[in-house]
């Protein structure tokens, strides 16, 4: 494994963090609250987003507008079978959610929410360098790579390893502080 692959591995990883954290409400309204949702339609699992437009129309309000009206009724059943925690409005024309403002106490349990997430992102950092110096380790093994390259590819792996890490570490301490202005 080489070290570009890693480091697009683990840039991968960090992008799929930072879009765990968009899913993460933080009291505004924000479209990608809904982009964890799948909703049955016609047998069939589909994400909200490929079934209607999302909008937000003022910061407490996300709108929800299906291209198909018989759908409405999934989509509502979709939201709130969801872990979103929000209730859905239906006017026969538009989904309503409104955003109301969050408790001191939600506000803690979407932190340790972000928490958990940013530890699986680093998990997934780690799992990556493992593999990539047990490759290592089999070259020098295999003898395609001496002891000495072998020992600095497994240094700069860990350097790679060490700066995404703190990088995960950035992300959740800015969501930590959107999670908590108020």
């Amino acid at each position: 494994m080489k070290l570009a692959e890693v480091q697009d591995h683990m840039q991968k990883t960090i992008e799929s963090t930072q879009r765990s954290f968009n899913t993460i409400r933080t009291g505004r309204a924000n479209a990608s609250l809904l982009d964890r949702i799948v909703v049955e339609y016609y047998g069939t699992e589909t994400p909200l987003k490929s079934l209607a437009t999302i909008s937000t129309p003022d910061s407490t309000t996300i709108s929800i507008q299906p291209y198909d009206r018989t759908s409405m009724g999934a989509i509502e059943k979709a939201i709130s079978l969801s872990d979103i925690g929000l209730t859905p409005s239906n006017d026969g024309q538009v989904i309503r959610l409104n955003i109301p403002p969050l408790t001191s106490d939600r506000r803690k349990e979407l932190v340790k929410l972000a928490a958990k997430l940013a530890e699986e992102g680093k998990v997934a950092i780690r799992n990556i360098r493992r593999d990539a110096m047990d490759a290592a380790k089999k070259q020098e093994k295999n003898h395609d790579i001496s002891e000495d390259e072998a020992r600095d590819l497994q240094d700069q792996i860990q350097k790679t390893t060490d700066k995404f890490i703190a990088k995960i570490e950035e992300l959740l301490a800015a969501k930590e502080k959107d999670i908590m202005t108020v």
